[in-house]
This record gives structure tokens, sequence and C-alpha cells, in this order.
């Protein structure tokens, strides 16, 4: 039986990133994610994300401005994927089908997500909420993705405790070794429909018991 194909879409940066899209295709290549990359996209042409896909033997595709529909329709078709796993995309996505479509989020959804809230963005805007005794946790969130920033519905969440002496950075570290230990096993469930929406109604989303807003670190 066929494998399914994921593209990635990550954004990375001129000098790097794209350390989560590295993860999944060792995972892919490893077992730990029964599905094959096909691809990656950035919208950097020469940056770090299109480095690593040549180190790594993984078609790159630029997608540059202006991000349309078409364009990520144009990209659909053209790799001939079956899912679309976001890992640190910064643009808005339109146009793909919100059902196969999903993000991973290094930080407590919903009520750090949007448009600014990025990268190093969340870890400070967390940072400060845990300085005035707002939150305990950070998190690494996963969702299936719509047309608005971080809004479609949330099927996974890993709580991570805040420590008194962390910073921005040292928070964010130990959020990304944590994306990178869940991201490859909770694909799997996606590709694989033991984690489903139906695109539309909240409501209709599936998940395996013990993963829908449960697993925590304590």
């Amino acid at each position: 039986m066929r494998k399914p194909r994921i593209l990635v879409f990550a954004s990375g940066s001129v000098q790097g990133g794209g350390s989560g899209f590295q993860n999944l295709v060792h995972a892919s290549r490893e077992g730990a994610l029964d599905a094959d990359i096909i691809g990656v996209v950035s919208n950097h042409k020469n940056g770090g994300v299109a480095q690593r896909a040549v180190k790594l033997k993984i078609p790159f595709f630029h997608f540059g401005p202006p991000w349309s529909g078409v364009g990520y329709a144009l990209l659909a078709r053209e790799s001939g994927a079956d899912f679309f796993a976001l890992s640190g995309w910064l643009k808005l996505v339109q146009q793909l089908d919100p059902r196969l479509t999903f993000n991973i989020h290094p930080g407590p959804l919903p009520t750090f997500g949007g448009l600014s809230m990025h990268g190093h963005h969340i870890h400070e805007a967390v940072i400060a909420a845990f300085k005035y005794e707002v939150i305990t946790h950070s998190a690494v969130c996963m969702h299936f993705v719509t047309r608005k920033y971080d809004e479609g519905p949330c099927f996974f969440r890993y709580r991570i405790p805040i420590l008194k002496a962390d910073t921005a950075d040292t928070l964010g570290i130990r959020v990304n070794k944590w994306e990178h230990r869940w991201q490859p096993e909770i694909t799997n469930l996606v590709v694989y429909r033991e984690i489903s929406w139906d695109g539309k109604d909240p409501g209709s989303l599936k998940c395996p018991q013990g993963y829908d807003l449960i697993r925590t670190k304590a």
C-alpha cells in the first residue's frame, strides 16, 4: 500500500531554520513516521530550509509573494501531496483543504496565537505572562489550519512547565525539543485518520483518547 505523501511548509530564515522539517524527514526514514515527505516549501529561495532540503535530497519549492490561493492550489496539485504539514510556516494559508492541512505551534493556544505570534515572539509573550503570574506552563500544540491564523481546532496539547530562571531563549530551546519529540507521532495519527476533522464543524474533531488536550508534562 502506498504511504501517505506529505508536503511540508517551513519558512525558516535566510540563515537557518527548518529543523522541524528535517526531523520529519528523519522520522519518515527511520520508521517513526510511516509516510513519505515528498517536498518542502519555503518563502526563502536560498535560505536554511533550501539548504537542508539539498542535504536531505528532498524536492524544494520556492513560494514567493503574493502567497495567493492560486499559488497554494498549484503547489498542492504539482506536488501530488495527500497532506500538508506546516512546520514554522509564517504565511496565511489559502485554498488548501482544512481537513488535510495541520500546523505545529510552539505556545499555548488559543491565548498565544494569531498573526504576530510565531517563533521567538511567542516565547517572549509567554515569559511576560509568567512573570505576571498569569500562566505557569507553555505548550506544544497541533491544530488543523483554516483561513485565520491559529484558529483551526486544536487536537494536541503538551504542557511544558516554565521555570523561574527561564528566558525566552531557554524556554524556546525546551519547547523545540518537545516539538521534535511529538510532531512525528502526532503527524502519523493525522495521516492515518486516527485524528480527523470534517473541515467545518469544530465538534466533528475526532482524536484517540489520551491525545486531545490531555498530554501533560508535570
